[in-house]
């Protein structure tokens, strides 16, 4: 396959439509923690606010700039944050790492929509971008964790 080929089939319509509509960008006024991540390749960033309730994502706030794949890991991240743990916000961080670099099943639900980016497995300088989202939340949980033991 062509790269030309091989660039439509990674930046496909669904790609593109949650990188349009990514939800959760109001940054927060208040959050325990904020984190923002960089991707040295590219340098596409997420800053990441949180608030932490019984130890549950209870409020989320971000600011992506970031490709297209970085920008549609976002929304789905986003779209799914809400009431969720940190070992369950890890265990999706560790399986989309597999799942891109060791060519591993997409991530369990509730953030199974990263399987769309599926075809960004060839393209290794695309990697970290799409990691950033859960990077800088699971680094988010763990500093609002620590603040709130201190």
């Amino acid at each position: 396959m062509s790269d030309n080929a091989e660039l439509i089939k990674l930046y496909s319509g669904q790609i593109l439509a949650l990188a349009a509509d990514i939800p959760q960008t109001v940054r927060l006024d208040n959050p325990q923690a904020t984190v923002k991540r960089r991707a040295p390749l590219c340098g596409s960033t997420v800053t990441v606010d949180i608030v932490l309730e019984d130890g549950k994502i209870a409020q989320f706030g971000q600011d992506v700039k970031a490709c297209a794949l970085g920008q549609a890991a976002a929304s789905v991240v986003a779209s799914r944050i809400i009431g969720r743990t940190a070992s369950e916000i890890t265990k999706a961080r560790d399986q989309l790492s597999a799942m891109l670099r060791d060519g591993g099943p997409a991530p369990d639900a509730p953030f199974d929509g990263l399987k769309v980016l599926e075809p960004a497995r060839e393209f290794k300088n695309r990697h970290a971008s799409i990691l950033l989202a859960l990077e800088a939340t699971v680094e988010a949980i763990e500093t609002a964790e620590k603040t709130a033991c201190a």
